[in-house]
């Protein structure tokens, strides 16, 4: 009796946890908009994922967990890396300076749906008509917002589609990381890649010939702020804090939990940044939350544990 007590109490901390990451990463998309566009999207983008990545390294430190890779696993740590982190960040970049924080969060909130999709394909892993019904209303709530403004039907920006292709690179990057299990820590490994990546990306700032004197601007305190908070609070501890309690609290509520994440980068475009959420971002939004819960086999698995128990108890078993 008191182990299952302790266990719950124990599962409640850990969803007040993953509903403050949740938090974090729905203003971090603000955050993000707001650094973008006051600095080069590619040159901010690679000093916010290094700072990242030495928070990372060194809360693994703090933890005991850090170890340095072997040479096969640098290899798997710089593939990986390309994909997740570089690739990954600078479209999501790219795309957020041209296109609204509100529309950016919507898509970005597919991003459990894109995974499964990529999954299904490349690993061949069976898809039942529950995902199939999540992933078609996933897909309708992000042409909703995406294709309908405040003035009727509109094309879609070049911005919604860079965000789009991140997802969709950081989906194959998961897929990846699931083919290659490289023998370290998950929370190490993120931070190596953040490491990896975010010199790649900053030695491709210096082949473009970016103006660096303009990070002279973070030593204002206001932008110093914002970068602190996306770098090392939103990226390094919201997914050291996220591999950790997702592997306690299972798959099924952690779809559930993506879903708050969505919702606070809507609340965050529209207080921070004064954006205007219309009807369509509603609807939208709606959508892509049922077809979350519905396509990640959310739905499917929370039916399962709990209508199996009260068919257990019907049974008496």
């Amino acid at each position: 009796m008191e182990d299952s007590l302790m266990g719950e109490n124990i599962l409640k901390k850990l969803y007040i946890i993953l509903l403050i990451v949740m938090l974090m990463w729905g203003i971090n998309v603000s955050a993000l908009k707001t650094l973008v566009v006051n600095f080069d999207p590619i040159l901010i983008t690679g000093y916010r994922i290094l700072a990242a990545g030495i928070a990372v390294l060194i809360g693994c430190y703090v933890l005991r967990i850090f170890r340095l890779p072997t040479k096969s696993e640098w290899m798997i740590i710089l593939s990986i890396s390309i994909m997740n982190v570089v690739l990954h960040h600078i479209l999501i970049a790219l795309g957020l300076e041209k296109t609204s924080a509100v529309n950016g969060s919507l898509i970005i909130g597919m991003a459990p749906l894109i995974t499964m999709i990529i999954s299904g394909i490349l690993l061949k892993q069976f898809v039942s008509r529950w995902r199939v019904f999540g992933f078609v209303l996933g897909f309708v709530g992000v042409s909703i917002t995406t294709l309908i403004g405040r003035d009727g039907f509109t094309a879609i920006s070049v911005g919604d589609v860079f965000v789009f292709l991140g997802i969709v690179v950081q989906g194959l990057s998961f897929v990846s990381i699931s083919k290659l299990k490289p023998s370290f820590d998950p929370r190490l490994l993120t931070g190596y890649m953040m490491m990896v990546g975010s010199v790649c990306i900053i030695l491709y700032s210096i082949l473009l010939g970016r103006d660096f004197t303009e990070l002279a601007s973070l030593l204002d305190w206001k932008m110093a702020s914002i970068f602190i908070f996306s770098a090392v609070f939103a990226t390094a501890f919201g997914h050291m804090t996220y591999n950790y309690a997702i592997k306690k609290v299972g798959p099924a509520e952690s779809a559930i939990f993506l879903n708050l994440n969505t919702l606070f980068a809507l609340i965050g475009a529209a207080i921070f940044l004064g954006e205007v959420i219309t009807v369509f971002h509603v609807v939208g939004f709606i959508l892509i939350i049922v077809g979350i819960v519905f396509g990640t086999g959310a739905s499917e698995a929370l039916y399962r544990r709990y209508w199996g128990k009260e068919k257990n108890a019907e049974r008496g078993v």
